[in-house]
């Protein structure tokens, strides 16, 4: 994992969840930033009203979800990628099933917790395929709530748009490798990467602007990666004169 995931996952969940709101038919009651005003009595104020969640500082928001999201699935010790998706679906159903669902899908009994069985499971995973399929189970979870019809659409562009670029940060951690034959193979892989995600964002239905977004992440990846590689080669020259 790459050190900057968590807050770029972190900002692709705030941007999903946007501000305020107490919608009728939404179970959650007032939310704000995504906390719900369970979870804001939970983990920072006992008897938190619906003001007082409208009030909440991002700030507050950021502490909750590192320490009762992040951590608590220990995304950390996931792959890029697979710990934003983890972390989103988390997020958007609960981390019990985040972690329930994660277990199932590579063969480990036992409950939600993220331990040394899942991660050694995990780590001999294919992530892309992972990600794939824990997205594909979050979407049909979704569909089976009787709040389908109400906020459906808006769910369904979500983890769409999760998947995408979920995809496209598997590709990440390998622009660093040092050998041309390595710099081509990463860079081919994050392409790749790239472009299967814009692809399915844009089947999915994803809003022009993320497919956009995607494209333009993996260009930046790309650059990032051959500035690097010219770094690597340039320090070796020197080591070696």
């Amino acid at each position: 994992m790459v050190a900057s995931t968590y807050e770029t996952a972190l900002r692709r969940v705030l941007a999903h969840e946007g501000g305020y709101s107490n919608h009728p038919s939404d179970p959650g009651g007032p939310t704000n930033f995504g906390i719900t005003i369970a979870d804001y009595r939970k983990y920072a104020k006992p008897n938190a009203t619906a003001a007082d969640v409208r009030s909440m500082r991002l700030d507050e928001a950021r502490a909750i979800y590192r320490a009762h999201y992040w951590d608590a699935l220990g995304c950390d010790k996931l792959p890029a990628g697979l710990d934003y998706a983890a972390f989103d679906y988390g997020v958007n159903s609960g981390i019990g099933r985040a972690g329930r669902v994660l277990r199932r899908l590579v063969g480990v009994s036992g409950d939600s917790a993220v331990d040394a069985a899942l991660l050694a499971a995990v780590g001999k995973a294919d992530s892309r395929d992972l990600i794939v399929r824990l997205c594909d189970e979050r979407l049909s979870f979704l569909k089976r709530l009787k709040t389908w019809p109400v906020f459906g659409a808006g769910w369904g562009r979500r983890v769409a748009e999760v998947r995408a670029a979920a995809l496209a940060m598997t590709a990440a951690p390998v622009a660093s490798r040092g050998t041309t034959a390595a710099r081509r193979a990463a860079a081919g892989g994050i392409a790749a990467a790239g472009a299967a995600a814009a692809q399915q964002a844009h089947h999915a239905g994803a809003r022009p602007i993320i497919v956009a977004t995607i494209c333009v992440t993996t260009l930046a990846l790309l650059v990032c990666g051959w500035f690097a590689w010219r770094w690597h080669q340039q320090h070796r020259q020197q080591t070696l004169s």
